[in-house]
């Protein structure tokens, strides 16, 4: 298959680092006009510097810090009213921190919530009529393997993830007849720099060293390696292409086999 999403527009979250950034650049190699979202304006403008345009995209940025819902919908307000229709979207925003579930604040899972569904669905709100009016939308949330199998010292972001989880399934099917997807990938332990904190603060939990959390990390896998950004960028891409319009309302993980539920 030959994925090719010229003319496609594409609205990718948290993309100056990670997974977020490698699928702006798979998109963006795909053919896509990128529209990369995160709070660091200077680090989105490197990004934006490195997405491949050899298709004549007209990629842009668009700065917003998802702790600020309020000042997020003003910004796809503007968004919208000075842009074509975007075709493509990825949620993805950075996990809460680690935490046994009954340890955390209620604080903690009101901002997360804040964070995750609540700028999710300002963001959907923002560019479904667009999708419908194409008669073409992908909607494609970055969550976690945990919405089958929760993680152990992961309370907060466990449900959380789980209720993004199942937001996107009712989208699905009230999105379904106007030829949008809703569909969550889920990544395993992944080559980024939320792995290495969380390998370094079992670390220093367990007094054991990094190495060894590593090693013991990775038998848990039988592809026996961590991913790497890119092979999450792989998924979202072919799930943002016409070669998924049947597929709709999954969790695809994408953990090497890690995930021991169906």
């Amino acid at each position: 298959m030959n994925i090719d999403l010229k003319n496609k527009k594409a609205v990718v979250c948290g993309s100056t680092q990670g997974i977020g950034k490698a699928i702006a650049i798979q998109l963006a190699a795909s053919g896509a006009s990128v529209i990369l979202i995160a709070r660091n304006e200077e680090s989105l403008r490197e990004v934006l510097r490195e997405l491949p345009a050899e298709k004549e995209q007209n990629h842009n940025i668009i700065v917003a810090d998802f702790t600020d819902p309020v000042s997020l919908k003003m910004k796809m307000y503007d968004f919208i009213s000075e842009s074509t229709p975007v075709h493509i979207l990825v949620n993805n925003t950075g996990g809460p921190k680690g935490g046994e579930a009954l340890a955390a604040d209620t604080s903690e899972y009101i901002q997360a919530f804040s964070n995750h569904l609540i700028c999710n669905q300002i963001l959907v709100q923002s560019l479904a009529d667009g999708m419908k009016q194409e008669g073409y939308g992908r909607i494609i949330n970055i969550i976690s393997t945990s919405v089958k199998q929760p993680l152990k010292n992961l309370g907060v972001s466990n449900t959380i993830r789980g209720a993004v989880a199942s937001w996107a399934k009712t989208l699905a099917g009230e999105l379904g007849p106007f030829g949008i997807t809703v569909n969550n990938v889920l990544p395993g332990a992944t080559k980024t720099a939320r792995l290495d904190s969380i390998i370094k603060n079992k670390s220093e939990a367990l007094e054991i060293s990094v190495e060894e959390v590593t090693k013991e990390m990775l038998k848990e896998i039988p592809a026996g390696k961590f991913a790497s950004p890119a092979d999450l960028a792989y998924a979202v891409t072919f799930l943002a292409s016409p070669y998924a319009e049947f597929i709709n309302g999954v969790n695809l993980p994408v953990d090497g086999g890690r995930t021991l539920c169906l």
